[in-house]
């Protein structure tokens, strides 16, 4: 076993992924998280200092050359029907993971500073709110998050359940995007309420947000061409509260996916002109307001490389995979990642690692009430980090 791997301490890292994952909060309001991380870095003899709303950052070596870490510590509000010991109560559930991303950059926190004397520059570990939301990295990235440093590569470790691979095996991004430019939006429709038996006494914003959603549908299948894969989901309408009353409003919000950043900017122009649009036809008024936006997550072709090789040796030929090689759909994610603004700034790599495996009990997906993750990916995780950051200075 690879020596950095050994150093990984699974325990803890169990440990703290536990404390996470009971106690999961969403966005930014991220109190117990930011607390329980800030004191393990403490502890471990780091100085973390606050970054935008509630994100925290902590240098490791010295040197005005470096590598960033990247950890997202938010969950989802999602109540969580998993059947673990640790379960949130709470009505926020770590349905994407992201307490193993946090427990395996705090123990890959401890790895490099025990080895912080042999380190060839400066490691700084970003641990990132409100990556659901598409807000966090542009947050951080807009309060200092790369001030005082010279990345060299900026890395993050994204955690799958239910594939079908043993868990802990690491997939390397390829060069060029791997992740599709996203943006979240709502639409609020002013209508006039009125009695239902009287329809033409208002204006009904129901039948607006229905026209709405549908001819929203019209820009993915007659506007955009079919050799650029796009998505447009309305995941939320809310209007009304009883049968014969016809309310004075009704909100839309839903997200955009394309995997080319013009493309993307079509769809959000778009659905602001078709919203307002729509709405005058019927007599109404429509407010488009976007929520997050990330632009395509671009990986380093230099990067993907060096990463490929070095986490062969790390975690041994067969626990390591270059994403081209799982063909189809797994050739990319169509799920958004707002690392994808650090991605534009500092060349940067994603790599995925597994989670849970079907065949062992993780049968559901990301995102689901019952999705559960195999800790047994910890060590590696946490070994990923530190590994490709001590290659990385050494390059």
């Amino acid at each position: 076993m690879h020596e950095i791997l050994a150093a990984a301490d699974a325990g803890r890292a169990a440990a703290d992924r536990r404390y996470l994952h009971a106690r999961a909060e969403t966005g930014f309001d991220l109190k117990d998280t930011f607390a329980y991380v800030w004191k393990q870095l403490t502890d471990m003899g780091l100085s973390p200092v606050k970054c935008g709303q509630c994100g925290i950052l902590a240098d490791i070596g010295k040197g005005e050359e470096g590598v960033l870490l990247r950890a997202d510590m938010d969950a989802l509000p999602v109540r969580e029907e998993a059947d673990i010991s640790f379960a949130s109560g709470n009505g926020c559930m770590h349905a994407c993971g992201h307490d193993l991303h946090t427990a395996m950059l705090l123990e890959a926190a401890r790895i490099l500073k025990a080895r912080e004397e042999t380190l060839r520059g400066c490691i700084r570990l970003m641990f990132q709110p409100a990556e659901e939301l598409l807000l966090g990295a542009a947050d951080m990235l807009q309060n200092g998050l790369l001030d005082g440093l010279k990345v060299r590569a900026a890395y993050m470790i994204h955690v799958l359940t239910n594939i079908d691979l043993p868990a802990g095996t690491a997939i390397v991004s390829a060069p060029g995007v791997s992740a599709p430019a996203a943006g979240m939006f709502e639409v609020r429709i002013q209508g006039k309420g009125c009695h239902g038996a009287m329809p033409h006494a208002g204006v009904d914003p129901i039948v607006i947000a229905a026209h709405t959603v549908l001819n929203l549908q019209q820009i993915q299948t007659r506007e955009v061409s079919m050799t650029e894969p796009c998505v447009l989901t309305v995941g939320m309408l809310q209007a009304g509260e009883t049968a014969n009353v016809i309310p004075d409003c009704a909100v839309l919000r839903g997200s955009l996916r394309a995997f080319d950043d013009e493309t993307q900017q079509h769809l959000i122009r778009r659905v602001k002109e078709i919203a307002e649009g729509t709405a005058a036809i019927f007599l109404g008024n429509a407010q488009v307001r976007m929520l997050g936006v990330a632009p395509t997550l671009l990986n380093d072709g230099r990067l993907s490389g060096m990463a490929y090789a070095a986490l062969k040796e790390l975690l041994g030929q067969d626990r390591v995979l270059l994403a081209d090689e799982l063909g189809g759909d797994a050739k990319k994610s169509s799920g958004s990642e707002d690392f994808a603004n650090v991605s534009h700034a500092v060349p940067s790599l994603m790599i995925a690692l597994t989670a849970g495996n079907p065949s062992e009990g993780y049968a559901f997906p990301a995102h689901h009430p019952r999705a559960a993750f195999d800790e047994a990916a910890l060590p590696a995780g946490a070994a990923v980090y530190a590994f490709l950051a001590m290659k990385t200075l050494e390059m």
